[in-house]
């Protein structure tokens, strides 16, 4: 079975998602829409472009946590060029064990 790969990025290709989300508004249908799905790697990207960025779909994996319910990720990769943003999700979700790693894409 191929690997279930996301990103949320607004402006990185990722050649090797298989899904790509460019809006935290995005991000959170994509994840939402596998809920129920093991999610190999989700890659997150923190500034989305504006005044957007990827703290929607933190706070929804961190309320999934909360709830019981974590999603199931195999390794979320943070790849920002803000690194005082990137330590924010990296905090945030290894606060609620999922794996993450701070690396460059």
């Amino acid at each position: 079975m191929k690997p279930v790969i996301l990103g949320i990025d607004d402006l990185r290709p990722l050649p090797w998602a298989t899904q790509i989300a460019r809006t935290s508004d995005e991000g959170v249908k994509l994840l939402q829409a596998h809920r129920d799905t093991f999610i190999d790697e989700l890659w997150l990207d923190h500034d989305l472009g504006g005044d957007d960025s990827v703290l929607p779909v933190v706070t929804l994996m961190e309320e999934a946590a909360f709830n019981g319910r974590p999603f199931r990720i195999g390794t979320v990769f943070v790849h920002s060029a803000n690194p005082i943003g990137a330590e924010t999700v990296v905090r945030s979700l290894t606060r609620w064990n999922y794996r993450v790693r701070r690396t460059t894409a």
